[in-house]
């Protein structure tokens, strides 16, 4: 017979720490990387295609969430939230709408991407910029449908000693006739069926890589599109996997299904560990982009090939300038010398 939950209440104090440690880290690399990654998409690539769309679309989701880390993170060191109710409901919606719009936009780069490989002759009517754009606007929906129910939550709580709580802390009953109906939907819609999607496009483009036949035609390099795919699914794999399984998980614990005292000790234990992988995905997105997008990595190495040219044009300039001036002064000694 499972214990009762009252029973059993493991010390998860940790998670602050770790929160506010990987938050400022994320926070950093995440800001930098992202606004790196949107000045090129927006305004350095001449081709506007629909991976670039998707690409856009999950930096401007990426950043929504690294604006908020602010807040979480003094939160998370001060363990007190004195910005109010609303901008914790705000922060929460992000947290959200970052989780499963990345996972989401993700897989719509999967599926273009397993489109142009397997499909590259009859996709050329779906790939188009237009699709995208509406394919787009319907993952925000979707998205949105799954993460604002939660602002209906009094997402702030006083503790015994005065100081606030923000989306945490709620009671069993929350849990049962709320929560557990948001995460059932965003799982489904946010997580499970992208999965199956991301593991069916990847399987189906390993298995067309094996016919030499259409890497000719399509005139793909094996090597590149081979680490493509595979830096685009351990990323998927490694950031959204352990979280969303845990969540279920968490969520068990939380309505009282799940109540043997190890079982809840452990889930409670990874839970924070997990969203910090889940959380990690706003630094590793770029990768994608780079990986994913030839133009994309072009115009980096055409970024970076023109700033080294600026700089050894000032260095020579510099060193051109110096040499003058040294040759200058030489003469004017000399000339000085010679008049004495």
């Amino acid at each position: 017979m499972a214990e009762p939950n009252f029973t059993c209440n493991p010390n998860d104090s940790f998670k602050y720490t770790l929160y506010s440690s990987v938050y400022s880290l994320v926070f950093l690399i995440g800001l930098v990387s992202n606004c790196v990654a949107l000045y090129v998409l927006r305004c350095s690539l001449q081709l506007r295609n629909e991976t670039i769309t998707y690409m856009t679309n999950l930096a401007v989701s990426d950043l929504l969430f690294v604006f908020t880390l602010p807040f979480r993170i003094f939160y998370y060191v001060t363990r007190d939230w004195p910005f109010g109710d609303l901008l914790c409901k705000v922060s929460g919606t992000l947290f959200l709408t970052n989780m499963y719009g990345s996972i989401l936009f993700l897989t719509c780069i999967s599926v273009d991407r397993f489109l142009a490989i397997v499909h590259p002759f009859r996709s050329r009517m779906l790939r188009t910029k237009r699709n995208a754009i509406i394919v787009c606007v319907a993952v925000w929906v979707t998205v949105l449908t799954g993460s604002v129910p939660a602002t209906f939550l009094q997402t702030t709580t006083k503790t015994a000693n005065q100081t606030k709580t923000c989306f945490e802390n709620f009671s069993s009953q929350a849990w049962k006739h709320f929560l557990s109906k948001i995460v059932i939907f965003i799982e489904i819609v946010g997580f499970f069926i992208p999965l199956l999607l991301n593991i069916f496009c990847f399987s189906m483009v390993l298995k067309t890589l094996k016919q030499p036949i259409t890497l000719c035609r399509s005139k793909l390099n094996k090597k590149k599109v081979l680490r493509m795919i595979v830096v685009h699914f351990l990323i998927f794999i490694t950031c959204f996997v352990p979280y969303n399984v845990t969540l279920v998980m968490y969520s068990l614990v939380r309505t009282g299904t799940v109540g043997n005292c190890s079982v809840v000790t452990v889930v409670k234990a990874m839970y924070p560990i997990t969203l910090c992988f889940a959380v990690s995905n706003c630094c590793f997105d770029p990768i994608v982009y780079y990986f994913t997008s030839e133009t994309f990595k072009n115009s980096i190495k055409r970024k970076s090939k023109s700033l080294r040219l600026d700089s050894d044009f000032e260095a020579s300039h510099s060193t051109n300038f110096l040499s003058s001036t040294v040759r200058t002064l030489k003469s004017k000694m000399l000339d000085s010398e010679s008049t004495v």
